[in-house]
């Protein structure tokens, strides 16, 4: 039997389904998402986390733009992967080195 500490606690969705739904797109976020068993694998992780900007939400689950690297394409994670959704603070502007003209 695992650890009480392995195993997430069995907590029910809020009345009007799991919180993550009442986030707005547009938002900042980081999305904890479940691996498939393919990408477990090859990783040895069973979760991996997508920082960036929500750009849809659904019942059947929702988008992330990260925005991190531009240019990579939006990430869909479906409904039954999601873990956990929490809003963060928008990145703060990068600063140019003092020589930078």
């Amino acid at each position: 039997m695992p650890s009480p500490s392995a195993v997430p606690p069995a907590v029910p969705p809020p009345a009007g389904g799991p919180a993550w739904l009442r986030v707005p797109a547009g938002v900042r976020v980081v999305v904890r998402r479940r691996l498939s068993d393919d990408e477990a694998a090859d990783s040895g992780a069973r979760w991996t986390d997508v920082v960036g900007i929500l750009t849809a939400v659904g019942a059947d689950g929702l988008r992330v733009r990260p925005d991190r690297s531009p240019g990579l394409p939006e990430v869909a994670v479906a409904a039954a992967d999601v873990e956990a959704v929490k809003p963060i603070p928008p990145r703060r502007p990068r600063r140019g080195r003092p020589d930078d003209a």
